[in-house]
């Protein structure tokens, strides 16, 4: 804990000393920082507080784990629908709206006195989440010219990767220390601070046009919320029935739906045209989404492994994991600020290559493996992270236009959510395959050994497929993206970058 908290100031500290800025522009880094931390420690930091709150309330883990679901479900639902409200209207007003939700959230859920409160604040703090997911990456890159925008995306990503990472550690020693409540208090406290600061500090970001004539597209909302809902909920349940089976089916029909309206109507709410015009735009998106999906459960099956196999205390095992977020906070922004003057095609590329090589070594961990081959690979995977984020989201978001940044990021979030739900749904299906009866925590070594093998065989595979998708960017006509509009982007070019927003330098946004 202390580790991580030292990490985060010295990466504070060299981010105010090397990069020059106005104070308006660290302002905005600051706000985007602390709210990409909150919004993904929350959710993760509260794995660990399940039978400690299922106890107090006098439920069953599995309503607990509502606490999760309903959070991560709210997010991914909402996160296009308000993107597409801030590109329409004031990226600000969604921004703060967010953050004083999700603070009035922590406060109500320090004071809940039933699992049915706490699981109602955390559907409500996810929608403030998705508010927050569907602006900040936008707000950050407006402020700042393409010149730069990998190097303030890295420092976005890292808080992101931070909390997803060090949520479990963190969680973990408040709750066993503290109580649950104590994570919500923390959490709450930190945005506060960003409220403060966004609410009286940040400029007001509007688009060029105002918003005039464009619509928020109703229909392909309520589809598109339709479609991720009812995807999501059915896969992360699919081992327990038909009826998730039913929803996931469900799910795809509303999604095929959603596309086939978006394609129809001359100002949508997703332009899934640029998915099929500009091949940059759509494998980003297919490689955020593989990436997310082939490398979210390592730290749950690694913590697992630590404790049953190697016999480690819970916080032990937490500080021998650390080594990876702290690689990622302190890499990232490097890597960020490395993909303004490099391809970030190929950079992203290069990582998940990393990330290929970390699930190729846990394939073959068993009983008798080094501590240190694990901390090896957790560095590797750390490493891969690190050279993968911030240089896609920068491709990403260079390949759309001004007026479409909140979408283009929510449609990220989105793809990161349904990763993870991806990511898990693989350790479940194998996990029901090899001990059927069984909960992980409690299977024999050697039963888990092959569990753990055999989701990481699926994990390499899915991450060397990955690897060709995002060089398939670079060399099968994806050089350059360019928005409807007709607009160059910077995907795979950081000297358009540079062009693109070279006017931010000179015209400030309003």
């Amino acid at each position: 804990m202390i580790l991580l908290v030292n990490t985060g100031f010295l990466v504070y500290n060299i981010f105010m000393e090397k990069i020059k800025s106005t104070h308006e522009q660290k302002l905005i880094i600051c706000v985007v920082v602390i709210t990409a931390f909150i919004t993904t420690f929350t959710g993760s930091a509260l794995n660990l507080s399940i039978p400690d709150i299922g106890d107090e309330f006098g439920v069953s883990a599995g309503t607990v784990g509502w606490l999760v679901t309903g959070y991560t479900l709210a997010v991914a639902a909402f996160s296009v629908p308000f993107g597409r409200l801030a590109d329409i209207t004031c990226r600000k007003t969604v921004l703060v709206t967010g953050i004083a939700v999700f603070v009035a959230c922590c406060i109500a859920a320090v004071f809940s006195v039933s699992s049915a409160m706490l699981i109602a604040v955390r559907v409500i703090q996810g929608i403030g989440a998705a508010m927050i997911f569907s602006t900040n990456t936008a707000v950050l890159i407006n402020a700042f010219p393409g010149a730069r925008r990998g190097q303030v995306l890295g420092y976005s990503l890292a808080a992101t990767y931070v909390g997803l990472s060090a949520g479990p550690v963190a969680g973990g020693f408040l709750n066993h220390n503290l109580g649950w409540r104590s994570i919500f208090i923390l959490t709450g406290v930190l945005g506060a601070a960003a409220l403060a600061a966004a609410a009286f500090k940040l400029p007001a970001q509007r688009s060029d046009d105002g918003g005039k004539g464009r619509s928020m597209d109703a229909s392909g909302n309520i589809l598109y919320i339709l479609f991720i809902v009812l995807l999501m909920y059915g896969l992360s349940e699919i081992a327990k029935g038909t009826l998730p089976v039913i929803m996931t089916a469900a799910g795809i029909v509303f999604g095929i739906a959603f596309v086939r309206h978006e394609l129809k109507v001359s100002d949508p709410a997703v332009k899934i045209r640029l998915f099929r015009e500009n091949i940059g735009y759509a494998f980003s998106n297919l490689s955020a989404l593989m990436n997310y999906g082939a490398t979210f459960a390592i730290s749950y099956l690694i913590s697992i492994y630590l404790q049953i196999i190697m016999g480690f205390t819970s916080q032990t095992a937490g500080l021998i994991m650390i080594c990876q977020p702290v690689i990622m906070a302190v890499l990232t922004p490097a890597a960020g600020k490395a993909s303004d003057r490099f391809s970030p095609f190929r950079m992203s590329s290069l990582g998940m290559a990393f990330c290929a090589v970390g699930t190729f070594v846990f394939i073959f961990v068993n009983e008798n493996t080094s501590l240190a081959v694990i901390i090896a690979a957790l560095a590797v995977t750390g490493l891969g992270f690190s050279l993968f984020s911030s240089p896609n989201t920068n491709a990403v978001m260079s390949c759309v236009q001004k007026e479409d940044y909140g979408v283009a990021s929510s449609v990220l979030a989105t793809m990161r959510s349904i990763g993870h739900t991806l990511s898990m749904v693989i350790v479940t299906i194998v996990v029901t395959r090899f001990m059927p009866a069984a909960a992980l925590s409690e299977a024999q070594p050697e039963v888990l050994v092959k569990v753990i093998n055999f989701s990481f065989i699926i994990f390499t595979v899915i991450c060397a497929a990955g690897v060709f998708i995002s060089l398939k960017r670079g060399f099968g006509g994806g050089r350059e993206c360019s928005s409807d509009g007709g607009n160059k982007g910077s995907c795979g070019s950081s000297s358009n970058a540079q062009q693109e927003d070279k006017h931010t330098l000179e015209k400030p946004s309003k």
